[in-house]
């Protein structure tokens, strides 16, 4: 039997194991709280980046463009909380991704300005 036909098995077994038992509730709940933890797992990431390598060199920009980096970093991480927690479609997908690409462009900018000597 090749791997790929055990594994179909394998995720039919559990997926009738799930009807049979009635646990659609315990696997929503399964899977909020694997959203949450990757959202978490996330923020503890940039966290740790950003006490490591960021603060020292920002901490010597000017204010406005500190003010500008955090400003764009945290409106980037209400819009990927935005996008975990709700589910996008239509509109609101496009309203995300123009706010991710916005923060993304005054972030990239702001570095760049900083380290480019005139």
């Amino acid at each position: 039997m090749s791997p790929f036909v055990r594994n179909l098995l394998i995720l039919a077994g559990i997926a009738a194991v799930v009807l049979v038992l009635n646990l659609e509730v315990a696997l929503l709940t399964v899977g909020v709280l694997l959203r949450i933890a990757f959202f978490l797992a996330i923020a503890l990431v940039a966290y740790m980046y950003w006490r490591d390598f960021g603060r020292r060199e920002i901490g010597t920009w000017p204010a406005r463009a500190q003010w500008v980096i955090y400003g764009a970093v945290g409106l980037f991480v209400v819009d990927l909380g935005w996008w975990f927690f709700g589910s996008l479609s239509g509109r609101d997908a496009l309203v995300f991704f123009v706010v991710a690409a916005v923060c993304t462009f005054a972030a990239w900018r702001t570095w760049r300005d900083q380290r480019t000597y005139v």
